[in-house]
Parts: C-alpha cells; sequence; structure tokens
C-alpha cells in the first residue's frame, strides 16, 4: 500500500514537472540545460508506466513479450542520458557541449540497438522474467542484463562525477536538488554495479544469494523516487515561492478592500485601465493577481495624496498622519471635498512607512489604514 502511494505521489510530482518544464521550454527553446532536463524528465515519464503491471501488460499485450520490460529499459538509457547532458550543457561552452554530446549519444545509440536486438533473438518464453528469474545462460538475456547494465553504470557514474562537481558551486535552491542527486546517482551505481557482477556469476553458472538480489532492487527502489525528487527540486522550490507571492498578493488584495472602496468612490477617474477578459479563469492567473495587487497599491497610494489636504484640516496636524489616525478622519474629508471645500493645496504625507522597506513596507502601512477603516465601520 505504501509503495502504491509513493508511486503515486511520485507520478504526480515527475509529469507536473514535466508539464513545467515543457511550459519553460516553449518559452525559451535556445535553453539546452532546460531542455535536457525536459527530456530527462520525459524518458522518466514514459519509462514509469512501463514498470507498473497494469502498463507492462498492455504494452506486451499489444507488442509481445518483453516489450514492456525493453521499452522501460530504453527510457532508462535516455534518461541517465540527457541528465548527462544537462551537466556537459551547465560546464561547457555551447560549441564543446555540442561535441560532448554527440560523443556521448553514440554509446547511448550502440547500446539501444544492442539491447533491442537481443530481446528480438530471446525466445518468447524467455521473455516474460524479472531479472531474480531470468536465466542468464540464454544468451539474449544475458546480454540484455549485461549490455543495459555496462551502459547504465558508465552513465550513472559519469553524471556522479558531473554532479558532485556542478553541487560545488551552486547555490539554494539548486544545492539541495543536487544532494539528492548525488545520494542517489551514487545508489544508482552501487546497484548497477552489484547486478552487473550477479549477471557475470549467473552467466557463469554460478549461484547469487538471494539477499544480494533484493537488496540491489532496493537500493534502486529508494533511488529512483529520490532521483526524480531531485531533478525536479529546484523547480519546486521556484513554484512554491511564487504561490506565496501569489497568496500574499491576493491577501492584500482583499485586505485593500475597505479603503480602496472609499477612495475609488471619490476619485474614480484615478482608476488605472483595466483589460477585462470573458474567461473567468483568468481572474486568478498568477500574472492577473499580481497585476491587480500592484494596480490596487497604486490607486490608494494616489487616492490618499489627493485627499491628504483635507485630512490635514481634519486632523488639525502638519506633520505625517499614522495610518490609525487618517482612518478615523477620512470618511469626514471626503466629504468635505465631495462638497467642494476648501483646503491646501499641498499634500500631507499620510500612512508613510516607517523604513526603507521599499513597496513591502508601504503595503504594511496602506493594510494598517485599511484594516482600522474596516474596524471603525464595525
Amino acid at each position: 500500500m505504501a509503495l502504491t502511494v509513493l508511486s503515486v505521489v511520485l507520478a504526480v510530482v515527475l509529469y507536473g514537472s514535466l508539464l513545467w518544464t515543457g511550459r519553460q521550454g516553449l518559452r525559451d527553446p535556445s535553453d539546452r540545460m532546460l531542455r535536457a532536463v525536459f527530456l530527462c524528465l520525459l524518458c522518466a515519464g514514459l519509462s514509469f508506466p512501463f514498470g507498473v503491471p497494469a502498463g507492462a501488460r498492455l504494452m506486451d499485450g499489444l507488442a509481445g513479450d518483453g516489450a514492456a520490460k525493453l521499452a522501460q529499459n530504453l527510457c532508462l538509457l535516455g534518461t541517465v542520458h540527457f541528465l548527462g547532458c544537462f551537466f556537459i550543457h551547465a560546464a561547457s561552452n555551447p560549441a564543446t557541449a555540442t561535441a560532448r554530446v554527440r560523443r556521448q549519444t553514440v554509446p547511448l545509440v550502440a547500446t539501444a540497438a544492442v539491447i533491442t536486438l537481443a530481446m528480438a533473438l530471446t525466445p518468447e518464453v524467455e521473455r516474460s522474467h524479472t531479472y531474480a528469474t531470468a536465466d542468464m545462460r540464454e544468451p539474449g538475456v544475458a546480454v540484455f542484463y549485461l549490455m543495459a547494465g555496462a551502459y547504465l553504470t558508465y552513465a550513472l557514474t559519469i553524471a556522479l562525477v558531473w554532479t558532485v562537481r556542478y553541487a560545488r558551486l551552486a547555490g539554494r535552491p539548486l544545492v539541495a536538488g543536487l544532494r539528492m542527486l548525488t545520494a542517489a546517482l551514487a545508489g544508482m551505481v552501487l546497484a548497477s554495479v552489484v547486478r552487473e557482477a550477479a549477471t557475470l556469476v549467473r552467466l557463469l553458472g554460478g549461484e547469487v544469494p538471494h539477499p544480494v538480489i533484493v537488496g540491489a532492487k532496493l537500493a534502486l527502489d529508494l533511488a529512483i523516487p529520490l532521483f526524480v525528487t531531485g531533478v525536479v527540486w529546484p523547480g519546486l522550490v521556484t513554484r512554491w515561492a511564487s504561490i506565496r507571492v501569489w497568496w500574499h498578493h491576493g491577501r492584500v488584495y482583499r485586505e485593500l478592500a475597505p479603503l480602496w472602496t472609499e477612495l475609488h468612490a471619490a476619485f474614480p477617474e484615478d482608476a488605472l485601465e483595466r483589460t477585462r477578459s470573458d474567461r473567468w479563469w483568468d481572474g486568478l492567473t498568477p500574472r492577473s493577481v499580481h497585476r491587480r495587487y500592484y494596480r490596487r497599491v497604486i490607486e490608494c497610494r494616489d487616492g490618499l495624496v489627493r485627499i491628504s489636504p483635507h485630512l490635514a484640516l481634519m486632523a488639525d496636524t502638519k506633520v505625517p498622519l499614522e495610518p490609525e489616525v487618517a482612518a478615523i478622519h477620512l470618511r469626514t474629508a471626503l466629504r468635505a471635498y465631495a462638497a467642494g471645500e476648501e483646503a491646501p493645496s499641498q499634500a500631507v504625507p499620510v500612512a508613510l512607512p516607517d523604513g526603507d522597506g521599499g513597496l513591502e513596507d508601504d503595503v504594511r502601512q496602506l493594510t494598517r489604514m485599511s484594516e482600522a477603516l474596516a474596524a471603525s465601520r464595525a
């Protein structure tokens, strides 16, 4: 049950990250590192269904026994290949990176061709096996596992070396993802070496203790989710930070409603131009929420500047008005403005930021005033 839940969570994270990197890649097709990450996740995403019993049965039913196993291994080869491509592009200039990627493609294509041929030459009765039950004395089976394992060990070792080097230079949140990748790749390399040695022993007619095979499989089962998490971690952290900003802007937008409503009723001409959309979900998109947030902050500040001379008269002061003091006199000042009463033409500071915090500090003062205004109405 726990494994099933983990598989579902892993699938959600994997395919969600795949959609996100695909969208980012469409925005910037020239970003080779992003393209490598997308292809790495794509291969991992394609391999996932073939490792699920229902998906494997469906694939084998359509293309014959062993098709799911072959497809899964081909996708895994692509996954580690494109992970290596990411680090090559990250650490090399474009011309050098392109040449290195081409050289790394040769063993990938050769391995894919050999294991495909090995599976085709394997008798059908021997294709529907697991690693633990496979007859390694069958030439096609032995070649399949030896070649796939050799390439995985080679590619994973290269990726591990690059990951360790890159992790020393990376900053947060990338370094956390690279550390996860380092641990996952180390586990995968260890499991691959053990499985290669076990394959050779079984090919030569020897017996491999069952705990060794189980241990290698367990290492892979633990490393794969950690690997996917490490690949998508920087994107997840970035998305989480964006969601927090989106939520904060939406909350502040609502908190400023009492102040904005009073000022907008008095100065409707100060409203910034807005483009309405017929699609209801556009109002929930991050860009729309951020736009409405900034527009409301600006309109509130503009309205306070215009009403500040009347506020100064109502409060009988020439010093900057605190948000709570300004809130007490705002409605009276607005009525005086609407009635055309005279007031000094010079603006008076109202709800000014306390420190040097920039826009956020200004927004806090406006929010204080809006809350005080809502409390006075209640």
